[in-house]
């Protein structure tokens, strides 16, 4: 049990990003929303998740909806209260602590807020260790557990509980809510008791991502490796490319970013060309005709000089990025796991292979 404070939630905001695989919506408007709760109301207290008691109450908090709009419609403020009344309410049962459901920009920052808020503990786990674009897409599904009752409400008031029949119903239906409430809603969903939470969370993302966001804030100081060496060290990454960007191909279809990202190569890369296909985060890397990285691992584009994370949003032409491959965490590379977030759900024509398979005599 520790103390986060302002200076490491610059960290944490940074870290997550860079685990957000592209995704996750804007970093900086996340943080922003986290500084003001603590600065209002205090430290957070983040929790082991080995510290919670096996009956207690957890429940993931997090904004549904398409990136772009996230950054032009972030919470009001209500909604942290509104979710934890109608959760406890349901169960009559107070909530013992909240989780981020994934690792990204706003979804990693939104708990901090609400934990600031309403004086309540933050678990260090999550159901990703990563960010995908659909709420069926956690590790808890793999652990049979439902989605619902998932609370959903937005900056207006409007306020619905569901209750579904399976997990992929959970996200076709508020997601036709999130749409009617302007492309962006806070959600709560994956009520589980404290034993579910330590069986199936992905656990220690929070101080993962600090130490991340820590080591690209201090990439400099590498002493004898370069920068981009003690990059690739320090997050266990795989170089996929380097480029500037050419071209972006966005759109926005129904509450999900589409799109793809050209790069034409630089430096050592000169003369070569790849390509990001995304969805909300990205979802494969092709160099050179060649297939590098898939879904479930993480594809991630960082800023050539700073290596600070680069959001599908935030893409702009001219740009220059190295494009690094991270692996997954290991239940994404179960059966089960390949049926959730496996290329073949996102339409890529390929079978899974893990990226340090796909990399072999490349850069590690």
């Amino acid at each position: 049990m520790r103390k986060i404070g302002i200076s490491e939630l610059e960290d944490i905001a940074m870290g997550a990003a860079l685990l957000g695989a592209g995704g996750g919506g804007d970093p900086y408007v996340g943080k922003l929303m986290a500084i003001n709760a603590i600065k209002e109301c205090g430290e957070v207290t983040l929790m082991d998740p080995e510290e919670v008691p096996d009956d207690a109450l957890i429940v993931p908090m997090a904004m549904m909806g398409a990136p772009t709009v996230l950054a032009e419609k972030a919470v009001g403020g209500k909604e942290y209260k509104t979710l934890n009344d109608m959760v406890s309410r349901f169960f009559n049962k107070e909530i013992f602590g909240f989780i981020p459901i994934e690792a990204g920009g706003v979804n990693s920052m939104l708990p901090f807020a609400a934990c600031a808020r309403l004086g309540m503990p933050l678990i260090d786990a999550d159901g990703m260790g990563r960010a995908f674009p659909e709420l069926q897409m956690v590790t808890f599904t793999i652990g049979g557990m439902s989605a619902s009752p998932m609370a959903l409400t937005d900056e207006k008031g409007n306020c619905v509980i569901f209750e579904t029949v399976t997990n992929k119903w959970t996200e076709d239906l508020a997601r036709a809510v999130t749409m009617a409430c302007g492309g962006a809603v806070s959600v709560s969903l994956y009520p589980m008791t404290g034993a579910q939470l330590k069986k199936y969370a992905v656990k220690n993302i929070v101080t993962r991502s600090q130490k991340l966001g820590e080591a690209i804030r201090t990439v400099k100081n590498s002493g004898d490796m370069t920068p981009e060496e003690h990059f690739l060290k320090f997050s266990e990454g795989y170089k996929l490319f380097k480029g500037k960007i050419t071209d972006v191909l966005r759109e926005t279809r129904g509450a999900f970013n589409f799109g793809k990202v050209m790069l034409e190569g630089i430096n050592e890369y000169k003369g070569q060309s790849a390509y990001v296909e995304f969805q909300n985060e990205n979802l494969s890397a092709t160099v050179n005709g060649k297939l590098m990285a898939t879904t479930p691992d993480l594809i991630c584009l960082v800023d050539k000089e700073t290596f600070s994370p680069v959001t599908t949003d935030g893409l702009k032409y001219g740009k220059r990025v190295l494009v690094v491959g991270l692996k997954c965490f290991e239940l994404w590379r179960t059966p089960v796991g390949l049926d959730l977030v496996g290329p073949g759900y996102f339409g890529i024509d390929t079978e899974y292979i893990p990226i340090e398979e796909r990399c072999k005599g490349g850069d590690a």
